[in-house]
C-alpha cells in the first residue's frame, strides 16, 4: 500500500508540474478568468435590480426653471433610488443609459392644468430597463396624484403641502414578501466570479487535463509506464489527483482575486462553499479522466471539451443568473452538474442559506465524481 501511494503521488506531482509549465494552461488558469470576471460582471450588472446603497444615474433635462413642482419631481426620483444628474452638454447627456426629458413648465402652468409630457430614453430594452421605466413612472405619477389631491381639496400647491401628502399614510398599501429566502438574483460580479470560476474549472480540466492523457497515449508514454512496476490503479489515481489539484489551483486563484479585486463576499458558510467547490473539482477531474480515455485524437478531445463546457455552462447558470431564465431552463439546470454547483453557490453566497442547504448538491457531485472516476478507471488504456 505504501508503494502504491508513493507511485500515485509521484505521477500526480509530475503531471501537475508539467501542466503548470504550459503557457496555455497558465493563460487560461490565471489570465483569462480576470477578463471574463470583468466582462460578464459588467454585462450582468442590471439583472438583480437596483442596489439601495448605489443609486442609479439618471440624466435629467428640462428647460423648466426651479420651482415647487420641479423640486418635487427630483425628490420623488431620488426616493426611487436614482441619482439625478444635469449634464451640461448634449454629448455628456447622450452617454447616460437612462435619460429623462421634460418640456418647459412652471408652477403656474401646472396649476392651470397644462399637460406636460415626459420622455424616458433607455439605451437597452431589457429586464432592468422595464424596472427603470416603472420607477420613473412611479415618481412622476405620485407627483401628479398629489397635485390632483391638492386641486380637489382646494389647497394651494406649496412645497409643504406636497411634502405632507408624500409622508401621509396611504389608504391602500401593498406588502410584498419573498416566497422563501430568495429575493433578487445575483448580479454583476456576485454572479460573474462564481459562474466564470465554475466554467473555467471545467474548461481547463476537460481540455488541458484530458488532452494530456491523449498526448501521452499517442507518444507512447503510457506504454512505458506499463513496463514499470507501477500498477494501473496507481496510475489512474495519480492522474486523477493531478487534475484535482489543478482544479483546486484554479478555484483558489479565482476566489482570492474575486475577493481582492471584485469585492465578492463568499458568505458566512465559507467551509461549505469550499466543500462544494472541492466536490466540483473532483467531478471534473473524474470526467476529464473518463473523456481522456475515450477520445482518440487531440482535436477530438479539444473540440469536445470546449463544446461540453459551453453547453453545460450556459444551461447551468454560469453565464447569467439561472433565476431570470424560463421555468423549464431552471428545472433543467437542476439535473446538470453545473446547475448543482451554481445553485449551491447562490444559496450559500447570495441568498443566506445555511450549510445544510448545499448538502444535496455536494452529495450529487460526489456520486457523479465516483461514477465518472470508476468509468475512467475501467476504460483506462495504455495505447
Amino acid at each position: 500500500m505504501r508503494e502504491w501511494l508513493r507511485s500515485a503521488s509521484f505521477i500526480a506531482r509530475a503531471d501537475l508540474s508539467f501542466m503548470l509549465r504550459q503557457r496555455e494552461t497558465l493563460l487560461w488558469v490565471f489570465a483569462m478568468p480576470l477578463l471574463f470576471f470583468y466582462f460578464i460582471g459588467t454585462v450582468t450588472g442590471g439583472f438583480g435590480g437596483s442596489d439601495p446603497n448605489r443609486p442609479d444615474p439618471l440624466a435629467f433635462r428640462t428647460a423648466a426653471p426651479r420651482g415647487i413642482v420641479h423640486d418635487a419631481i427630483l425628490t420623488r426620483l431620488q426616493k426611487q433610488n436614482f441619482r439625478v444628474d444635469r449634464p451640461a452638454t448634449e454629448e455628456a447627456f447622450s452617454t447616460y443609459s437612462r435619460r429623462l426629458v421634460m418640456p418647459a413648465f412652471t408652477d403656474d402652468t401646472v396649476r392651470a392644468g397644462t399637460q406636460v409630457q415626459a420622455t424616458l430614453e433607455l439605451r437597452d430594452d431589457n429586464v432592468a430597463g422595464s424596472l427603470d421605466q416603472f420607477r420613473v413612472a412611479r415618481a412622476l405619477y405620485s407627483v401628479v396624484g398629489d397635485l390632483a389631491v391638492l386641486k380637489s381639496t382646494g389647497q394651494p400647491v406649496t412645497a409643504d403641502a406636497l411634502a405632507a401628502l408624500a409622508s401621509a399614510p396611504r389608504q391602500v398599501t401593498l406588502e410584498v414578501t419573498s416566497a422563501g429566502r430568495r429575493e433578487n438574483p445575483p448580479e454583476g460580479f456576485a454572479q460573474a466570479v462564481p459562474g466564470t470560476m465554475v466554467m473555467f474549472t471545467m474548461l481547463i480540466l476537460l481540455t488541458s487535463g484530458a488532452i494530456l492523457l491523449v498526448v501521452e497515449r499517442q507518444h507512447g508514454l503510457l506504454r512505458r509506464l506499463a513496463s514499470t512496476p507501477i500498477t494501473p490503479g496507481a496510475i489512474v489515481a495519480g492522474k486523477w489527483t493531478s487534475r484535482m489539484a489543478l482544479g483546486l489551483v484554479q478555484i483558489a486563484f479565482a476566489m482570492f482575486v474575486g475577493r481582492l479585486l471584485f469585492r465578492v463576499d463568499w458568505g458566512p458558510a465559507l467551509p461549505m462553499v469550499l466543500l462544494v467547490l472541492a466536490a466540483w473539482a473532483s467531478f471534473n477531474a473524474s470526467f476529464a479522466l473518463l473523456l481522456g480515455n475515450i477520445a482518440r485524437t487531440q482535436p477530438q478531445m479539444a473540440g469536445g471539451g470546449v463544446l461540453i463546457t459551453m453547453i453545460l455552462a450556459a444551461l447551468g447558470g454560469c453565464w447569467w443568473p439561472i433565476e431570470i431564465t424560463p421555468p423549464w431552463m431552471q428545472s433543467l439546470a437542476l439535473v446538470l452538474p453545473t446547475g448543482w454547483t451554481m445553485d449551491a453557490l447562490h444559496k450559500l453566497v447570495n441568498f443566506g442559506y445555511g450549510a445544510e442547504a448545499a448538502a444535496p448538491h455536494v452529495a450529487a457531485l460526489a456520486v457523479s465524481a465516483m461514477v465518472c472516476g470508476w468509468g475512467g478507471a475501467k476504460v483506462f488504456r495504455y495505447f
